[in-house]
């Protein structure tokens, strides 16, 4: 598992760099960067982005060829797909030098009476970064509302407008990202936050003539390891606050044409069961799994919710199974679109049940899939009688895709496909799976997407891991990485354990106690794309972001000879004294994935693998580290603390991790922005260049032309 970096380091470290000026001799740990208030953090941080743009220097060019190559291989005016409502029908367009969408409608039937009704671009021209956490259209669809963050610090201000031409009111301000309408047009929903940004209460406001009356408490969830959430059937009769720790779930239901009802709970809380649901009438439907560690799907008569235990009533309609977990259920009025995953090949699928009168079922089939590997979802059908279904599908290699599925002629109908330009296109690519063995002989599935006439050879690789909260990597096509396979490198993901690419068994072995098996995982998949001769042995860099950056982090702790470089991207790297800090945003509800250190076997075991816990002075490889100073998911002294130890290990005598033999160690921090960085497209895009730039230098790239 050997791997060197490059040599052709484009600047040497500066005498007096920023580790240097700024080192505490009393805090080796440098916990002083926590204290955002300290003028010095503020300015270790712009020492150390000055730094960066000065390594970066000799690279400028090659960044401004990867960002304008990638705007020349995409439209950039994008129109957004067309969704009829009920009274109208809705789109966005992006304008070619538009860094946020303008949406617009008609009436339904009349596509020549189009109005613009909400101008995005606009409210962004007076900040420097701005996010929408969530839109929604009154049902009568007269009104819209939004909640708007303008820091980056998810938190949220709640607008509405009256359309097409209203002027946007700020209703109320610190509230959390999620809104929902009522049934009657004149209810809104939204979240709060605790001190530690839970959203621990849902609310509902009415409205008189765009006036916002007294807000008044619908649910509050006192435990802190639960937050709450919102939703509606697909059926439009109730409104669903749901409170979810990782691991636990419980349900209230509103009618949504009564929303002052008081919320009545679906079925109480069980330590270790989750569920959700949804509704035709008549019926709900509840994915579960109480004795059903993949989940089955039971149906439960309406008439029975009233009822003491309406649980002892429902009925079995799809039964676990040991080789699929099932992920979700959209009910429709002739039935039911299940999505589910296959343990074996990794692969979602989307299945269509038909139900009679009786509740019996007419037709069981899966949904074609364009391709395999790929990603397979129920793209936004609104209406609930509808026999056309929009899905959205695609590949490493096959772009986004709009298709509607006619489920009585069975005939698939292109709405729309992502466009490309250039000289590389979705032909000319070509994917493959393997499968990798880890430490304990699990079979590890590793994706990896690469020219296809460079099939056959050994390629510099960026090897991609994520592995967390059971979130699934399922294949996603990117026009940026077509900039990294036309320069003759290849982009390889790793499945590990900790995500759901394999159903929930898989999430299961990679949290808790078994955490370390992702790690592990993560350095087989490396292992395997060279013993299987996709890969460059000597020239494999590694990215994670978030989680993904504590399983990059992690594994190079393990293995730093088996990377010549890795991206950090806001990595989560100081597990274990974040976990022990409950006044932190979303340790508490962290406790159920990772841990509560509270607890001596716990805390023993993030220690063991908690990156900022385990650095030594070994050999680690080319590193470039980002982080937000908005950012309060990871702070953005996780990164910076990184940054500082890993440069201070490599002074130790005879460290080869010193900067001035060729692996630098580097952190940017963007001081507007959030946990997903830039808010504008073209922002991002030119962050996403400065990225590729230094992975194609390391990978001895950074010369070739595309």
């Amino acid at each position: 598992m050997k791997a060197q970096p490059p040599h052709n380091q484009p600047h040497d470290r500066p005498a007096d760099d920023p580790v240097t000026r700024f080192r505490h001799a009393d805090d080796p740990a440098w916990h002083w960067l926590e204290n955002r208030d300290d003028p010095a953090v503020s300015a270790f941080l712009e020492a150390a982005n000055q730094e960066s743009r000065q390594w970066f220097a000799p690279l400028d060019e090659l960044v401004e060829r990867l960002y304008h190559g990638h705007l020349a291989r995409r439209e950039l005016a994008v129109h957004g797909l067309k969704t009829p409502l009920d009274h109208f029908t809705v789109w966005s367009e992006t304008a070619a030098d538009a860094d946020y969408p303008v949406w617009w409608r008609h009436p339904n039937g009349d596509p020549d009476a189009a109005e613009c009704f909400f101008d995005l671009q606009a409210r962004a021209a007076e900040h420097d970064f701005l996010e929408v956490g969530d839109m929604a259209l009154s049902p009568d669809e007269a009104w819209l509302a939004w909640s708007e963050d303008t820091r980056g610090d998810e938190t949220y201000t709640l607008y509405l407008k009256r359309l097409p031409g209203g002027e946007p009111r700020a209703l109320l301000e610190e509230i959390g990202p999620e809104i929902g309408w009522a049934e009657d047009n004149a209810t809104l929903l939204f979240t709060r936050y605790d001190a530690t940004q839970r959203p621990e209460s849902i609310w509902r406001v009415s409205l008189a003539a765009g006036r916002a009356g007294e807000p008044a408490l619908v649910l509050r969830e006192e435990d802190p390891e639960f937050w709450l959430g919102l939703g509606k059937t697909r059926s439009r009769e109730w409104l669903v606050v749901e409170s979810a720790s990782k691991d636990t779930s419980e349900s209230h239901l509103i009618p949504a044409r009564a929303p002052a009802t008081a919320p009545r709970c679906f079925r109480p809380r069980e330590n270790g069961v989750e569920y959700a649901l949804d509704h035709r009438p008549g019926h709900f439907y509840v994915v579960h799994n109480r004795a059903a560690t993949h989940f089955r799907l039971d149906v439960l008569a309406e008439q029975r919710l009233s009822e003491v235990d309406p649980a002892t009533h429902w009925q079995p309609l799809i039964a676990h199974r040991d080789d699929a977990t099932l992920e979700g259920v959209d009910a429709f009025d002739w039935g039911l679109v299940i999505t589910e995953r296959d343990h074996h090949e990794a692969q979602v699928h989307l299945r269509v049940l038909e139900l009679d009168a009786d509740h019996a079922i007419t037709r069981d089939e899966r949904l074609p899939l364009p391709e395999l590997p790929c990603s397979l979802a129920l793209g936004d059908t609104p209406h609930f009688d509808s026999r056309q279904l929009r899905l959205r599908e695609e590949s490493f290699t096959l772009p986004v895709t709009w298709i509607e599925q006619n489920l009585d002629s069975g005939q698939r109908r292109l709405l729309k496909q992502q466009p490309l330009h250039g000289d590389l296109a979705p032909e000319h690519l070509a994917c493959e799976r393997l499968w990798a063995t880890s430490h304990d002989g699990e079979r590890v599935p590793v994706s990896i997407v690469m020219r296809a006439d460079l099939v056959g050879r050994p390629l510099p690789t960026l090897l991609y891991g994520y592995g967390a909260y059971g979130e699934v990597l399922d294949p996603w096509f990117s026009v940026a990485r077509l900039e990294l396979l036309t320069r003759g490198a290849a982009f390889a993901v790793a499945h590990v354990r900790g995500g759901g690419d394999r159903g929930e068994p898989w999430y299961l072995a990679g949290k808790l106690e078994h955490k370390a098996n992702s790690f592990h995982d993560f350095l087989a998949a490396r292992d395997a794309l060279v013993d299987k001769g996709f890969s460059d042995g000597e020239r494999i860099a590694a990215y994670g972001a978030s989680a993904g950056g504590l399983l990059v982090s992690a594994s190079l702790n393990l293995a730093p000879e088996a990377f010549c470089a890795a991206v950090l991207d806001v990595p989560f790297v100081d597990v274990l004294r974040t976990m022990e800090n409950p006044d932190l945003p979303l340790t508490t509800a962290e406790y159920t994935e990772w841990g509560d250190p509270r607890e001596p076997e716990a805390r023993r075991r993030i220690g063991n693998y908690s990156p900022l816990d385990n650095l030594s002075a070994q050999p680690w490889p080319a590193v470039f580290l980002q982080g937000s100073w908005h950012d309060t998911r990871v702070p953005y002294w996780e990164p910076a603390k990184l940054y500082a130890r890993l440069k201070e290990l490599s002074r130790h005598p005879g460290g080869e991790g010193d900067t001035s033999t060729g692996r630098p160690i580097l952190l940017r921090t963007d001081m507007a922005a959030g946990h997903g960085g830039a808010s504008g497209r073209f922002k991002a895009w030119h962050d996403n260049a400065r990225q590729d730039a230094f992975i194609l230098w390391a990978l001895g790239l950074a010369h070739r032309d595309s």
